[in-house]
């Protein structure tokens, strides 16, 4: 899709100047010479490209607004047609098969058809983005004619169709891949707005217009502008004043500044929990962390409930499972399944040959560790003879220092629940990202195959299993699912996203 330069009204110092304020056309009212109102977004979280690879969950509202996805992910996380109208498995769920849309072209006439997806697929899955790893098992893509292709897998994958709804599925225009430095910039797709380079600010705006010709079904907004802002007060005071339509609010103090705004909408999102990644089970780093008693008595050191409480005003629920509550492995009683019981952590401690204590060392990133995490979690590891200590490291150092180098034996972070079993599995109980020394055991090794050769409703029992598992065993040691709040103004309705922290792009509709 072709960036385009839409008449403005000003120099572009003015509107440079605009695009530092939040002087955004409200959805209401809609903007001079359309017909239909304009959405204005607020956000903390922006692409740095808006080259299709490099899509991430948080960002993606920015590539779905130039790009359309091969399957589209409604918003209870159900899948539908988009780019492509149908899909099957065999049955060994190593191939699947997808017959695609025959009258969608990109803007310089080529056609979008299987040689198209092929050329995306293969891109991706050899591209530096984030989610590369999604496309690892992908052995190959047979195009059989313009309308269908086959992906090849070295191994079923239950997620295929999460990928394929998210950044993997985006399709850009196979013309555009020679100049990869351009792309970053001009985005080139067959979606429902064009971005417009003359309103644009990399890293403050991105504003977009509606597509001419557009193929899919029309939506409600003429335009759409991301404002990028550093803050969550400047974003608050903004919903306010009527100057921003919706946002996703995530402090539990800003959130709570926004009660009694009669003019404002808040819908609870649940998607990040908030804990300690434990990945050092072995004792690599730790030798004190290989007897499941110790890793036990962490959980039953913790006082979830006065986290909550004290940290995010008890916006959340706490949790002893990574599984989030839109997965088929969610159990409801796992929530509760250690409670803050000091005694028991000490006799547990005992009980392994550690009735003195020990020291067990974590990274603190301050934008994620704030002092009163920081200060609550010595606190209550303390109470049980557990001396945590803190190493700060900043954000580039703590990827090389945990994931590379392996210094550490886990580390306090925010993390996603998605909707899909499968990537949780994958990200936190299969060797690799959140698995660094690649630890497992006997109940993991039969449960897993099980899973990932079945689709996740044919697996119930295998899935609650395997949630019991990782909590019984203590493989991890989450505090809380944080809530965050999904704001909209009057003129806007919003719906919340199954397994994004903010909603998709389609899930946006003017009232009334």
């Amino acid at each position: 899709m072709r960036i385009r330069r839409f008449p403005t009204a000003g120099s572009a110092g003015v509107v440079a100047a605009a695009l530092v304020l939040a002087g955004c056309a409200g959805a209401g009212g809609g903007a001079a010479g359309q017909s239909d109102p304009t959405l204005d977004i607020a956000t903390m979280t922006f692409p740095q490209s808006l080259d299709p690879v490099t899509a991430i969950g948080g960002a993606l509202p920015f590539f779905q607004a130039a790009y359309d996805s091969l399957v589209k992910r409604e918003p209870d996380g159900a899948y539908s047609p988009m780019l492509a109208t149908g899909w099957t498995w065999d049955t060994d769920r190593t191939k699947l098969s997808l017959t695609l849309r025959d009258d969608v072209r990109f803007d310089d006439g080529t056609p979008f058809d299987a040689a198209a997806v092929k050329a995306n697929l293969e891109r991706f899955k050899a591209s530096s983005g984030a989610n590369a790893k999604w496309l690892s098992g992908l052995e190959r893509v047979e195009v059989i004619d313009a309308t269908r292709v086959v992906l090849h897998l070295d191994a079923p994958d239950p997620a295929y169709l999460y990928y394929l709804s998210d950044a993997a599925g985006l399709m850009a225009n196979p013309a555009a891949f020679a100049d990869a430095e351009r792309l970053k910039t001009t985005p080139d797709g067959t979606g429902p707005y064009e971005l417009d380079a003359a309103q644009t600010v990399v890293g403050t705006k991105w504003v977009y217009r509606r597509a001419d010709d557009y193929w899919g079904e029309r939506l409600p907004f003429d335009g759409v502008t991301m404002t990028v802002f550093d803050n969550e007060t400047a974003i608050v005071n903004g919903l306010k004043t009527g100057q921003i339509d919706t946002a996703v609010v995530q402090d539990a103090n800003q959130q709570a500044s926004l009660e009694g705004a009669t003019t404002l909408t808040t819908t609870p999102v649940d998607f990040d929990y908030q804990g300690i990644l434990l990945f050092d089970r072995a004792g690599v780093v730790t030798p004190e962390l290989a007897d499941v008693r110790v890793r036990q008595a962490l959980n039953h050191a913790i006082d979830r409930k006065t986290m909550l409480e004290q940290i995010r005003r008890g916006k959340g629920a706490v949790t002893s499972q990574v599984f989030g509550a839109d997965t088929v492995a969610y159990d409801e009683s796992l929530d509760s399944y250690y409670a803050h019981d000091p005694e028991k952590a000490k006799q547990l401690l005992a009980e392994a040959g550690h009735a003195d204590g020990f020291e067990l060392k974590m990274p603190r990133m301050t934008s994620i560790v704030s002092d009163a995490i920081a200060a609550s979690l010595q606190s209550d590891l303390a109470d049980v003879g557990i001396t945590l200590t803190w190493v700060d490291v900043d954000q580039g150092d703590a990827l090389r220092r945990i994931f590379q180098d392996r210094e550490f034996s886990g580390f306090v972070m925010n993390n996603g629940q998605p909707a899909t079993d499968w990537l949780a599995i994958k990200d936190l109980v299969l060797p690799g990202t959140f698995n660094v020394f690649g630890y497992t055991d006997e109940t993991v090794r039969s449960l897993v195959p099980k899973i990932q050769a079945a689709q996740a409703e044919d697996a119930l029992d295998e899935l609650r299993a395997l949630n019991r598992h990782l909590v019984e065993d203590a493989w991890f040691v989450p505090f809380y699912r944080m809530t965050y709040a999904l704001v909209t103004d009057g003129g806007v309705t919003a719906l919340p996203q199954s397994g994004m922290a903010v909603p998709s792009l389609y899930n946006y509709q003017p009232t009334g």
